[in-house]
């Protein structure tokens, strides 16, 4: 299986976010501001990288019956990773993502590639999974996040856009701003879907 088609999955055809509406949690919650949407979509890439190489590796030898239950094991080590290797060297950014750090275990988008893709695959093809699904997710959790932060502070990443005049719009800093932003992007990227087909 080549590789490339694998990637352009996870990042267009069936982007997380905006093409399978799934992680809608940690979607809303942490894109109040641009560098939320990067932490937590850099913390997911590396844990579907991380879990599905492992159970790729290890598929062979988890029972049918405990396939689940093994796969939230080994998802929750590689959260664990990303938890502590955050608190100590991105502190901030840690407390500012806060408990939802920790609920990386249970998104379900980690948890329908290990059954839906790295189950059934070799160990690159599902490296490669991970990687275009967690770029996919970090580039609509980043997208929404410099939209309402532009919207709702007049900066992105921190740095002023708008000039002395620009009146905020603070409903974008509130969870109703990310409920309509990201349904006017899943408009707007569904009709773009349509032209195309």
């Amino acid at each position: 299986m080549k590789l490339a088609p694998i990637l352009k999955n996870g990042i267009l055809t069936e982007n997380p976010t905006f093409r399978l509406v799934l992680g809608m949690c940690p979607t809303l919650a942490v894109t109040t501001v641009a560098i939320n949407g990067i932490g937590m979509g850099l913390a997911t890439t590396f844990v579907l990288m991380g879990s599905n190489i492992a159970i790729s590796l290890l598929k062979s030898f988890i029972p049918e019956k405990v396939r689940i239950p093994a796969y939230v094991v080994i998802i929750a080590t590689f959260v664990t990773m990303v938890q502590l290797l955050m608190e100590a060297f991105l502190h901030d950014l840690y407390n500012a993502l806060g408990i939802f750090i920790p609920l990386i275990v249970v998104n379900c988008i980690i948890l329908a590639r290990a059954e839906a893709f790295a189950n059934k695959h070799s160990v690159i093809e599902s490296l490669t999974d991970g990687l275009g699904m967690g770029l996919g997710f970090t580039l609509s959790l980043t997208t929404l996040g410099s939209i309402r932060e532009l919207l709702s502070n007049g900066t992105i990443f921190g740095l002023k856009i708008m000039g002395a005049g620009f009146e905020p719009a603070l409903i974008m800093a509130m969870a109703p701003g990310g409920f309509m932003l990201l349904g006017l992007l899943l408009a707007l990227i569904n009709k773009l879907g349509e032209k195309k087909a």
